[in-house]
């Protein structure tokens, strides 16, 4: 999966517009991302990616660079 398609993966779960969320953005900008939306995280990651995120890093996670940094040795490009 490229980097690209990930955001694509994390605006859907976050009900976002496509094309509108950007690595720099700020999960509080997000109203869907909540205990429900980090579950869907965790899913989509451990089924799309095999990685399993600890929730500790995830909750501690504030940007969406946060959340591609947890997964970023799985992406490719």
């Amino acid at each position: 999966m490229t980097k690209l398609q990930f955001l694509s993966k994390l605006e859907l779960l976050f009900e976002a517009d496509l094309g509108s969320i950007r690595e720099a953005d700020h999960l509080s900008r997000f109203d869907r991302w909540d205990s429900l939306t980090m579950m869907g995280f965790i899913a989509m990651v451990d089924e799309e990616l095999g990685v399993t995120v600890p929730a500790n890093k995830l909750v501690a996670a504030t940007s969406v660079n946060d959340l591609v940094s947890l997964v970023q040795d799985r992406l490719v490009g």
